[in-house]
């Protein structure tokens, strides 16, 4: 096992224990809090959960990277173990300098 393959399986770890304890559901953004977009999840069951507050800007990055990413993400960070590309190794290294 390489660096590379330690640092992947690392980032994919720690990405899917952030997802697990983060609200789930369909991420949109519904509206504005004052000047800034309420960005809502929105379970299978029909509720909804307020996620987070963020610049008017920001919301639709926020709602586009929600929990739901992280599954996939996760996959292709193990997937990518043996022959890690550069950007693979990139986008491990960014995510663990963040993760909790």
């Amino acid at each position: 096992m390489t660096g590379d393959d330690t640092l992947l399986r690392e980032a994919a770890d720690r990405l899917e224990r952030l997802a697990a304890r983060t609200t789930g559901g369909d991420w949109r953004v519904a509206g504005l809090l004052a000047s800034r977009p309420e960005v809502v999840a929105h379970a299978p069951d029909g509720g909804t959960e307020h996620v987070a507050e963020a610049r008017e800007r920001s919301g639709a990055w926020i709602a586009a990277l929600s929990p739901a990413l992280a599954g996939p993400l996760a996959a292709w960070l193990r997937a990518s173990t043996g022959a890690a590309s550069p950007e693979a190794a990139a986008v491990a290294r960014h995510l663990l300098r963040r993760l909790p």
